[in-house]
């Protein structure tokens, strides 16, 4: 059951949101992979139930019910596979996006996969067939540059997903897709977690060397490590979902503590999903070791910056609702938060952003805000702010 269209919401503020999802459609790789691997490829199958799901190499991969739920009564938001017509268009239809995005007053999106690909692409990383998992990757990207990216240009932010297969052809990857328009890239936020040579190694240098030359940004989403800070096997799933910002928290420090701000000075990385209430702590942190601690520990930082200054040079920050937390983004840093809608999934604020965001960020000054909500996304990503669509009430 989808409900009906909400009114139209007044755009009170610009907003270029940094995390948003997109669930791939039924025929994102027909006539998208070699000829061999045609048969091969993920399709929808529909089971003796009617339920619709992926298939790829002999597993069935459901489109979770909570993975899609906007549009939707909240009584039926559950963990239950669901099909694409239970889905809100705009799920999965990059025209049906953009009248949702205006809906809400959205300016422009940055969109991750979703449970077939995994939102780094570790799904296809693990393929039985290397050479497949590589041609869906592509795949991938293709569809997302040609058929919704490359729909609304002005609209969306180009994502690619990483191939984790092999750093050497990671890095080519890049440095083509960079060339076809991609601003960001989709890697495991603990890559180690997933089966890869961890980040604090050179293995992975070809690909973060080629991001920083590309200027493309490296997305780590949380969930991407396939890690939750639980400590108890019995743990409920609401567990690991309260505990998001510190698989952020745990990812930044990974990052910073393998030293890829010292060797990739240029390097920008962003927390996707993390939250920022921690960030302010982690920075107070940084600055007691460096006053009491660092010169026992040995610690190599020498290249003329500290720790607690490359997480606020290298790192930026997305929060969805901090609001106890909000406050310390001068502390952070009011060039490297930005934020987020998670849209379609159940944590989004659509289709009553502007309201959310009014109630946020109320107590920020004028220039803040404007810097949270599209500038800092806009110069990260190097997107221009679109014109604003005739459809989007504007205060």
């Amino acid at each position: 059951m989808l409900l009906p269209d909400p009114e139209p919401r007044k755009q009170v503020y610009r907003l270029i949101s940094v995390d948003d999802h997109l669930c791939e459609p039924r025929d994102m790789f027909e006539g998208r992979v070699p000829a061999r691997f045609a048969e091969s490829a993920p399709r929808i199958v529909e089971l003796d139930s009617g339920v619709e799901v992926w298939e790829y190499e002999g597993e069935r991969i459901p489109n979770i019910g909570l993975n899609a739920v906007v549009g939707r009564p909240r009584e039926e938001w559950n963990f239950e596979p669901t099909r694409f017509d239970e889905m809100r268009k705009g799920a999965w239809d990059p025209h049906a996006r953009v009248a949702d995005m205006d809906l809400a007053g959205i300016d422009a999106s940055l969109c991750f996969p979703s449970l077939l690909a995994g939102f780094a692409g570790t799904k296809f990383a693990r393929s039985k067939d290397p050479e497949l998992g590589l041609a869906c990757v592509r795949a991938w990207n293709d569809w997302h540059i040609e058929e919704w990216a490359g729909a609304y240009p002005d609209r969306f932010i180009p994502l690619q997903i990483s191939w984790l297969g092999d750093p050497e052809i990671a890095a080519e990857e890049v440095r083509r897709n960079a060339a076809r328009g991609f601003k960001a890239v989709s890697f495991p936020e603990g890559v180690a977690k997933v089966g890869f040579p961890s980040v604090h190694t050179t293995h992975w240098d070809p690909f973060f060397r080629a991001c920083e030359e590309t200027e493309t940004v490296i997305c780590l989403h949380t969930g991407t490590g396939e890690w939750h800070a639980t400590l108890s096997p019995e743990a409920p799933i609401q567990q690991a979902t309260s505990l998001f910002p510190i698989c952020g928290l745990a990812a930044a420090a990974d990052f910073l503590w393998a030293r890829i701000p010292l060797r990739f000075p240029n390097i920008k990385i962003a927390l996707s999903e993390g939250g920022i209430g921690w960030v302010a702590m982690f920075i107070d942190r940084l600055e007691f070791m460096e006053i009491y601690e660092m010169g026992s520990v040995g610690n190599d930082w020498d290249a003329g910056i500290k720790p607690s200054e490359a997480i606020r040079k290298n790192f930026w920050f997305c929060t969805i609702d901090d609001p106890s937390t909000i406050s310390t983004v001068d502390r952070i840093g009011v060039d490297h938060v930005m934020v987020e809608v998670d849209y379609p999934h159940a944590s989004s604020t659509w289709p009553d952003t502007q309201d959310f965001l009014t109630r946020r960020l109320g107590g920020l000054d004028v220039e803040t805000v404007e810097k949270v909500t599209w500038k800092n996304a806009s110069t990260l990503f190097r997107h221009p702010l679109p014109k604003l669509p005739a459809s989007i009430s504007a205060a």
